[in-house]
């Protein structure tokens, strides 16, 4: 059986001092008794409610450290660990998802580029580690050129947590389309390989197992394919980061898809469960048991069939016709999405985001739309297991919150709990249809809070507004939740060369993609 060498765990848990405890939030933070809000907004500014406050931490190109190494593009998912005995310095993670072509190159998607242009854009994307430090003003600054501070991107080597090899290799060379992520209980973080078909294309298989590769059209895509001739299977997996060295594998467990993100959380029995959305038209919702506690490496993939309020094993060894369809369990979790589809999964609206509610145990998916269909808004929905049991084989399930102008909100994306226990969301409105019907009621792309008790709980609270093209990603709190994190995602988007930007933020030239830290109106 392949499989890389295990993460230095012993010295990873001594670093964060002992494990789940050196990650748990502190003290609840808010009675949601009448919140602050704004309304919908189209200034290219970040715009925040009444008594709060933003600093930029950290931007697209700032060096980080003496290897010259810069932050990425288009900085997406975020996550944060204590260092233990410091309340005052955290280790940050942040994904990478795309590289920006116009701004990089200073012109238009370009078609055809050359070999050094394609290799700029695969350091752009991936993610960061940086260590943090806080101010005796309360601000988190980033430590400058720290050895902790490193990039992973799509030149890094990673190998593969594997019964065998993919494609032939024990690795794959690099990542991309990171979107979220999530944390595991032992100190590290899981970066989510989305739409990866956008760089290597997507490999099709007929029903006599033959495969080809098509590329996606070059609009639709970078064109990685023509410089570097790299499988699409060694893309859209999760990808386990330990945080102290930047060691990473890809958890080809978990299945193969287009992943938003890996929300982890513990069962009664110790061992760990993982929901995921897959971020496309009628895709699928997932759910992974791992075999024993303290790794992701082996369990049991499963798919949701909500109609029936069942979770459907993907698993050779208890389906026939998936020991018929597929020669191993390595090639079905290649192609998950074809074994989903043959047992029976629900197809869904996008399903993108996955959080679970600290006090009530359920389980929230963002759904942001799906426009073929007819629906434009999407809707946030909830998932309730039997029993409270994460390991449970049924659930049950209803729509918590439509998207659409009842609601004031459209295209739910990143969802997040706050240690009070209410629920955070980003929304994400393509930059094209930014203002455009049926979205011109809705302003910029926003930042919601949804109190989950008290007077106002069920009503989404618009924070925070965007800049122009932009979306809010990522929301992150600190373990004391006095600080939320939150990346700026793409300003600028429908910029067209030559150099004319429909945004200047965050500092008044060329567009930047940032990470912000909001302070403010978060009560001890």
């Amino acid at each position: 059986m392949f499989s890389v060498d295990p993460f230095d765990r012993r010295r990873l848990l001594e670093f964060l001092g002992g494990g789940m405890a050196a990650v748990a939030f502190g003290k609840a933070a808010w009675s949601a008794t009448s919140l602050p809000q704004i309304g919908p907004d189209r200034r290219d500014q970040l715009v925040l409610a009444s008594g709060f406050r933003h600093d930029v931490l950290v931007k697209w190109r700032d060096p980080i450290n003496t290897r010259g190494e810069a932050f990425g593009a288009c900085n997406d998912f975020i996550a944060v660990l204590p260092r233990p005995g410091l309340q005052d310095e955290l280790i940050m993670w942040v994904n990478h998802e795309s590289p920006d072509v116009m701004l990089l190159h200073d012109g238009q998607h370009l078609i055809q580029r050359t070999r050094e242009q394609v290799l700029q854009e695969q350091e752009q994307v991936g993610g960061s580690l940086l260590r943090l430090k806080r101010q005796a003003d309360g601000r988190w600054t980033v430590v400058p050129n720290d050895p902790l501070n490193r990039r992973i991107s799509g030149l890094t080597p990673i190998p593969f947590a594997s019964e065998r090899r993919i494609a032939g290799e024990a690795e794959a060379i690099g990542t991309m389309g990171n979107c979220a992520g999530g944390q595991t209980p032992w100190g590290t973080f899981l970066t989510c390989e989305e739409n990866t078909d956008e760089y290597y294309g997507v490999a099709l298989y007929s029903n006599d197992g033959l495969r080809r590769v098509e590329a996606l059209p070059p609009r639709e895509s970078y064109g990685w394919q023509k410089y570097f001739g790299r499988p699409p299977e060694h893309y859209g997996w999760v990808v386990e980061v330990e945080p102290l060295t930047g060691a990473a594998k890809k958890l080809t467990a978990l299945g193969r898809f287009a992943h938003e993100g890996a929300t982890v959380v513990t069962a009664r029995d110790g061992r760990q469960v993982v929901y995921m959305g897959d971020d496309e038209t009628d895709q699928c919702i997932y759910k992974f048991v791992s075999d024993r506690a303290g790794s992701l490496e082996k369990g049991i993939l499963y798919v949701a069939d909500v109609t029936r309020g069942r979770w459907l094993p993907l698993d050779r060894r208890l389906n026939s016709s998936l020991r018929t369809a597929f020669h191993d369990q390595t090639e079905l979790l290649i192609r998950t999405r074809d074994a989903a589809k043959m047992v029976g999964g629900t197809p869904m609206d996008r399903p993108e985001a996955i959080a679970i509610d600290p006090k009530r145990g359920d389980v929230y998916v963002s759904l942001t739309n799906n426009k073929p269909k007819g629906n434009y808004h999407g809707s946030l929905f909830k998932i309730m297991e039997k029993g409270g049991d994460y390991l449970a084989e049924e659930f049950r399930s209803e729509t918590f919150l439509m998207g659409g102008t009842q609601n004031g909100f459209s295209c739910p994306d990143n969802i997040k709990f706050d240690p009070a226990g209410h629920l955070w969301m980003t929304c994400d409105v393509s930059g094209s249809a930014i203002g455009k019907a049926p979205y011109e009621a809705f302003g910029n792309n926003a930042l919601f809070v949804i109190p989950m008790s008290g007077p106002q709980a069920g009503t989404p609270l618009r924070i925070a507004s965007a800049p122009n093209d932009a979306e809010f990603t990522g929301p992150c709190f600190s373990p004391d939740g006095q600080t939320l994190f939150l990346s700026v995602q793409h300003p600028g988007e429908m910029s067209q060369a030559p150099r004319t930007y429909t945004s200047s933020w965050p500092d008044g030239g060329k567009p930047r993609s940032a990470v912000v830290a909001i302070r403010g109106a978060f009560p001890s």
